[in-house]
C-alpha cells in the first residue's frame, strides 16, 4: 500500500513538473477561429493578450478557403505572402513562439489579408519569476526594434507557461511537493 502510494506521488509531481514546461495555447481569434468572416479586428485580438517565448498560436480555419503564411514585417505591411518564411494549409496548424519579438501572419488567399486577415504577435521574453517581468521600455525597445528574421535564434528558451502559475513556480512545486509528502506519509515530518 505504501510503495502505491509513493509510485502515485511521484507520478503527480511529475505530471505537475510538465505542466510547468508547456507553454500557453493561444486560439487566434478565440471561437471565431483564423477567417476573413464576420467582424473579428485581429490586432484588438492580440492586443489583448501577453504571449511569451514557449507559448504557441494555434490557427483554426477552413482549409479550402484560407491558408497561415508567417512573413517579414515588410511583406506584412504590403500583404505580400508570396515569399513566406513559413506557410501552413492544414486548417489546424500549431506555432510555437520560439524567441522574443515579433511574428507576423497573413492569409495568403488573394484579397484576405486586405480584409483584415493577419496579425501580428509580439512575444515578450519568459521570465523565472512574475516580479521579473520586463519593463514596459524592454517591450517598447522589442517593438520599435524588431529582430530580424535572418538572426539566429537564442538558445534553449524557458517555459512561457508562468502565467498559468500565479507565484513563482518555485513556490509552486515546493507546494506540491509538500502535499505530496503529507499524502505519501500521512503526516509533515522532514
Amino acid at each position: 500500500m505504501a510503495s502505491s502510494k509513493k509510485t502515485m506521488s511521484f507520478v503527480f509531481v511529475m505530471l505537475a513538473l510538465v505542466g510547468l514546461s508547456v507553454g500557453a495555447v493561444h486560439k487566434v481569434g478565440d471561437s471565431t477561429g483564423w477567417t476573413s468572416m464576420g467582424n473579428i479586428d485581429y490586432a484588438k485580438w492580440a492586443s489583448t493578450r501577453t504571449f511569451h517565448v514557449g507559448d504557441s498560436l494555434h490557427f483554426e480555419y477552413n482549409s479550402q478557403f484560407h491558408n497561415v503564411m508567417q512573413v517579414t514585417h515588410p511583406d506584412f505591411q504590403s500583404c505580400k505572402g508570396t515569399s513566406a518564411i513559413a506557410s501552413y494549409t492544414s486548417g489546424s496548424d500549431s506555432v510555437t513562439l520560439k524567441r522574443p519579438g515579433h511574428f507576423y501572419f497573413l492569409c495568403g488567399v488573394p484579397g484576405h489579408c486586405q480584409a483584415g486577415q493577419k496579425v501580428d504577435i509580439l512575444v515578450v521574453p519568459s521570465s523565472v519569476d512574475p516580479s521579473q517581468s520586463p519593463s514596459p521600455s524592454a517591450i517598447n525597445s522589442l517593438a520599435a526594434n524588431p529582430p530580424s528574421e535572418s538572426a539566429p535564434a537564442p538558445g534553449p528558451a524557458q517555459s512561457g507557461a508562468l502565467s498559468l502559475v500565479s507565484s513563482s513556480p518555485y513556490k509552486f512545486l515546493l507546494a506540491l511537493s509538500l502535499i505530496a509528502h503529507v499524502y505519501v506519509f500521512g503526516v509533515i515530518a522532514f
